[in-house]
């Protein structure tokens, strides 16, 4: 799929661009916002080989895997976020999902909308069966922004990446799209 957008309540997803280099470094680059991934902030040059690498994956051949997406404020028009699918090549009917907000946008709900629309997105646009994440066990507004969004608790996988030197355990979160449908009716 080409040229994805998708707009919600609060944000819209769309594809990154090279205008959004700061606002996806206020995420990726900034230490609090990258505390419980598994990697150290990046600088702006990695940041820039992210959006290269999606603009290229955009442009690139079908069946296209990865997408990295802006998330903007509907209100204000601003980058505050991004989310990150990426399509499973043996699985093509499953992805993973990897979602970021700058920490100034956090404790507003905003989180749970993102995940919601990075939901709807994969469901209704990429025609996915199976939409999981993984989030570290210290990080509980992930938790609940994937609950609340409707995504189910799974399991833990032990040392399951090096993080920050020391080795971490995962908490893998999913949605399945029957599941997903009937979350979305009582809602």
């Amino acid at each position: 799929m080409r040229g994805v957008e998708i707009t919600g309540e609060r944000l819209r997803l769309r594809e990154v661009d090279h205008g959004d280099i700061d606002a996806l470094l206020a995420v990726y680059g900034d230490p609090a916002a990258t505390e419980h991934l598994p990697f150290d902030p990046k600088t702006r040059d990695q940041v820039l080989g992210m959006i290269d690498e999606a603009l290229a994956a955009a442009s690139g051949p079908e069946p296209r895997l990865l997408y990295l997406l802006a998330a903007v404020e509907t209100d204000s028009g601003k980058t505050v976020g991004v989310a990150r699918i990426m399509v499973e090549a043996e699985h093509p009917h499953s992805a993973e999902i990897g979602l970021g907000l700058r920490p100034d946008h956090w404790g507003r709900g905003m989180g749970t909308d993102l995940v919601r629309l990075v939901l709807q997105l994969g469901f209704k646009q990429l025609g996915l069966h199976r939409i999981w994440g993984a989030r570290a066990p210290a990080n509980t507004a992930a938790q609940l922004a994937m609950l609340v969004a409707g995504m189910v608790e799974e399991g833990r996988i032990r040392h399951h990446v090096r993080a920050k030197g020391e080795w971490r355990d995962s908490i893998v979160h999913s949605a399945l799209e029957d599941e997903w449908e009937g979350f979305r009716s009582r809602g």
